[in-house]
């Protein structure tokens, strides 16, 4: 890891977060960057392109899930993972952090120590994903995963951010099943904060998005699911 490739951004408007954070991951290797507002961090984001965001979901000028929706739907910006940090323990605060794209969340009061580790978690997560082609097709159905857009027969298509990830999942492991903890997992990077249901949910919007794509999501009953052409 060299100075260049390790930057991670911080945002929390309360100092004594902000330092104890910034503290504990620079002891670990990291270079540090701070941001006490929304715009502040929207912007160091956009200028820096760190390797990883630790936001926290209430920023002032603009909250954190804003910043967070604002990010992952640039493509310069899209790919960088975001750890949502918040005070908040309500399970619709977490599952919204997740939906717009979020890697994983961590609620306040927390240990400095685990939320290292999480950060090295993802990192090591994402770093491992290794090469992969910008384009993938699957029937008429054509991932751009550095414009982070699909389209079907030509056409662009919207999806969340949280559709863009599992349908991409899907498309690399084309033929292959994956069961609903994996996708859970894979997906909303943590294994026990959603229930199953919440992959069905998005399956089936997916099949509704995609079905002028002669595009298939099989369910294989009593595990998971699998995408294949027609």
């Amino acid at each position: 890891m060299t100075k260049t490739d390790n930057k991670i951004l911080v945002a929390d408007d309360e100092t004594d977060v902000l330092n104890l954070v910034s503290t504990n991951l620079k002891n670990a290797g990291f270079t540090v960057l701070k941001a006490q507002d929304g715009p502040s961090a929207l912007s160091k984001a956009r200028a820096n392109l760190p390797m990883l965001i630790v936001l926290d979901l209430m920023l002032p000028g603009m909250s954190g899930i804003e910043v967070c929706k604002t990010l992952k739907s640039e493509p310069a910006t899209a790919h960088i993972p975001i750890i949502m940090l918040t005070a908040k323990a309500e399970e619709i605060d977490r599952i919204l952090g997740l939906e717009l794209g979020a890697d994983d969340y961590i609620t306040k009061p927390f240990s400095p120590r685990e939320l290292v580790l999480r950060v090295k978690s993802v990192v090591r997560r994402v770093a491992g994903q290794g090469e992969r082609p910008d384009q993938l097709t699957v029937g008429d159905v054509i991932v751009d995963r550095l414009r982070f857009d699909v389209t079907v027969k030509g056409e662009p298509l919207e999806m969340t951010p949280t559709e863009f990830k599992l349908l991409l999942i899907l498309m690399e492991r084309r033929g292959r099943v994956q069961s609903r903890e994996v996708l859970l997992n894979d997906v909303w990077g943590y294994d026990n904060v959603l229930d199953t249901r919440t992959v069905d949910t998005h399956v089936a919007r997916l099949r509704e998005k995609l079905r002028k794509g002669k595009v298939n999501i099989d369910t294989v009953r009593g595990f998971g699911y699998r995408i294949m052409t027609e």
